[in-house]
């Protein structure tokens, strides 16, 4: 069936059946889908996925928006690439076009040719009836296996169709040696593209003078849409170097690039705005902060700041994934501290606010696929929450588990961000989530929580709480078979 002859890479089949690319992979480490060369047939896709409603995906949503805002200047600058990008997809798509359209007139002319000499060879076998009956039912078949249409045809056309929509709209980017896969739409460099999908790749200016987000293409096409002070030699050009914050994606391209580690990341020195003072509780204020646009925070889930107002400062964790663009989220208690009684209390929207930073360890294993296991031990939920929602947009987990301990909310801000938590159980069907009480103590909440994972030799623990917790958290961990490597704990 040759409409059926098309394949596809995860990250596309992903986006089109509206599950993670974490979930297809275990449906073919299952056994359940079969791929050829890491992509998916078009008729395997259609046997494994029969009731999806292609029509239902985002990307034609997307469309349907744009029609609906008759292409209004805020949504067609979010949602379409530039002109001249959007001019050499669709030239490239009438290039494939043309091509399987000659293709399909040659195979026309062969056919002709052999019902011809079919022909020839039925009347040179007139004498021998047995010979001649059988190419006539042999053209017979051929007519009709040509003019039936597969049962698939339809369903096959929408996916064709949806497909080309997303090669309109955005361009699948991969970057080797790490293998992460993110897609650039809009108007978005690559380097956007990646930190807005939670990739840290390494970048310093973001806007073309230092060099460091120096890369190297290995295939597809690239377009330049931001004019840089770097120099780039010509060999350098010639081997495809190219800076991430200057280019963007026209077709699908495989890259080179470096992926920040927490010692890669220089410490930065920003003036934010107040978005937001958000009291979730009597003990807990979620302070939201927007980056200026041409100074974003570099920073890893998990990592912590300095919080500057005037003569005031104090430290605490970023809780808002670095995939979030401009904003910077932190969890205040209110505890005795002059800053934090001014968050409390005097703070208001558009007040400036300095960050220094970032700092710290406590990061994503980005190279692990294993079952990931978190834990935060109270307001130690702020850099589980980077790290739980860096790991979604990275999809780098098997399955993850969520327990947070906490106490009272009046006397410890209790478990101030649950029904968020809730949430992300009841969204990701690899999500377990589950709050505990503190008033057990370390030891025995440890216990409770080591009980459910009786073999940890295929997981990562990343815990933030205290030290006497972490301890016994540890040491169980590790009699149960977890490596050493697999241990990720911040004291608080």
């Amino acid at each position: 069936m040759p409409a059926m002859a098309h394949f596809l890479p995860l990250s596309r089949v992903a986006r089109l059946v509206g599950e993670s690319r974490s979930a297809i992979q275990r449906r073919i480490h299952d056994g359940e889908l079969t791929t050829f060369d890491g992509m998916v047939e078009m008729g395997e896709l259609l046997r494994v996925f029969p009731d999806v409603r292609w029509e239902d995906d985002g990307e034609f949503r997307r469309v349907e928006e744009i029609k609906a805002h008759a292409f209004s200047r805020r949504v067609y600058e979010r949602a379409l690439p530039a002109k001249e990008v959007l001019a050499e997809r669709l030239f490239e798509m009438g290039r494939e076009f043309a091509a399987a359209k000659t293709l399909l007139l040659h195979y026309d002319e062969v056919l002709r040719f052999l019902g011809d000499k079919l022909d020839d060879v039925a009347e040179a076998g007139a004498a021998r009836p047995a010979v001649q009956q059988a190419i006539i039912d042999l053209k017979q078949w051929l007519r009709q296996a040509l003019a039936a249409r597969p049962s698939d045809t339809e369903r096959a056309q929408a996916l064709l169709a949806q497909e080309n929509v997303m090669r309109i709209l955005s361009a699948r980017v991969t970057v080797n040696p790490a293998g992460h896969e993110f897609f650039v739409e809009g108007n978005d460099t690559l380097l956007e593209a990646a930190l807005r999908a939670g990739i840290p790749l390494n970048y310093g200016c973001s806007n073309g003078n230092c060099g460091d987000c120096r890369a190297r293409l290995v295939s597809g096409q690239i377009r330049k849409v931001h004019p840089h002070d770097f120099v780039l030699k010509e060999s350098e050009k010639a081997e495809g170097d190219f800076l991430l914050c200057s280019y963007t994606a026209v077709s699908d391209v495989v890259v080179e690039a470096g992926i920040a580690g927490a010692d890669d990341i220089p410490l930065q020195e920003i003036v934010t705005r107040v978005k937001a003072v958000e009291i979730l509780n009597e003990r807990i204020a979620a302070l939201h902060l927007t980056a200026p646009r041409s100074q974003r925070l570099h920073f890893l889930a998990g990592q912590r700041v300095t919080l500057c107002v005037g003569d005031l400062s104090g430290e605490y964790y970023v809780a808002s994934c670095p995939c979030e663009d401009r904003h910077i989220e932190l969890h205040i208690r209110r505890d005795n501290s002059p800053l934090a009684r001014h968050v409390f209390e005097d703070m208001a929207k558009e007040d400036s606010v300095r960050i220094e930073g970032p700092r710290g360890h406590f990061v994503m294993k980005l190279d692990s696929r294993r079952t990931v296991i978190f834990i935060a031990w109270e307001d130690g939920f702020a850099p589980i929450k980077s790290l739980v929602q860096h790991a979604m947009s990275l999809e780098i987990a098997e399955s993850m588990h969520l327990y947070w301990v906490a106490g009272s909310a009046a006397a410890t801000g209790g478990h101030y961000q649950d029904n968020l938590c809730r949430t992300w159980a009841d969204a990701l069907d690899e999500f377990i989530y589950q709050p505990l009480d503190a008033a057990g103590g370390a030891a025995a909440v440890a216990e409770s929580i080591l009980a459910h994972h009786p073999n940890l030799h295929h997981a990562d623990i990343y815990a933030a709480g205290p030290p006497d917790f972490l301890h016994v958290l540890q040491t169980g961990a590790l009699a149960r078979g977890l490596s050493s490597m697999g241990w990720h704990g911040e004291a608080r």
